[in-house]
């Protein structure tokens, strides 16, 4: 049986510690491998906005605009890949019309997820979407604000807030 012999010189442990470091903390790779499964990937306002426009999905805003850091924008910039997939599997499961009158602009309550950290999404109501949620999936009781929620299946969160649906979306709802 052979032995193995670690080097004697201060500078050879330092290199192998730091390539072992390497291998573990590479992207994909060993324990980062682990945070790696929770990134998310952000759209730019040009993706998102082509992303829509594919699936016949509007969008609106008081102030005609999309710059993010004006509240009455309606902007996508930096909205999750998994948010914009949800509303088009929102439009292909419901067949009603969609028009997005909020996105990751300045103005919405804070929080993990959130509009602005690109989770969120608020759609113009209209009957077609109001009777899909109702009938689609389970009502789950109100918000904390008051406001009635239904979840979906895949755990997406919608709640009815007045004059819009204001949707959490956790996954891309089955796309």
């Amino acid at each position: 049986m052979r032995t193995l012999r670690l080097p004697t010189r201060p500078h050879a442990w330092i290199s192998a510690f730091a390539l072992v470091l390497t291998v573990l903390f590479a992207p994909g790779v060993g324990l980062a491998a682990t945070q790696d499964a929770y990134a998310v990937t952000k759209l730019t306002q040009a993706q998102a906005a082509s992303t829509f426009s594919a699936a016949g999905i509007t969008w609106s805003s008081s102030g005609g605009c999309t710059t993010r850091s004006n509240s009455t924008c309606t902007s996508f910039d930096q909205l999750n890949l998994t948010t914009a997939q949800g509303a088009v599997t929102l439009k292909n499961a419901s067949g009603c019309a969609l028009n997005i009158t909020g996105g990751t602009e300045v103005g919405h309550a804070s929080g993990t997820y959130s509009h602005y950290n690109g989770y969120k999404l608020d759609f113009g109501k209209n009957t077609c979407l109001t009777n899909y949620v109702h009938n689609a999936f389970t009502y789950i009781g109100l918000r904390g604000d008051g406001y009635p929620q239904w979840q979906a299946a895949s755990g997406n969160i919608y709640a009815d807030e007045g004059t819009h649906w204001d949707v959490l979306f956790y996954t891309c709802g089955g796309c």
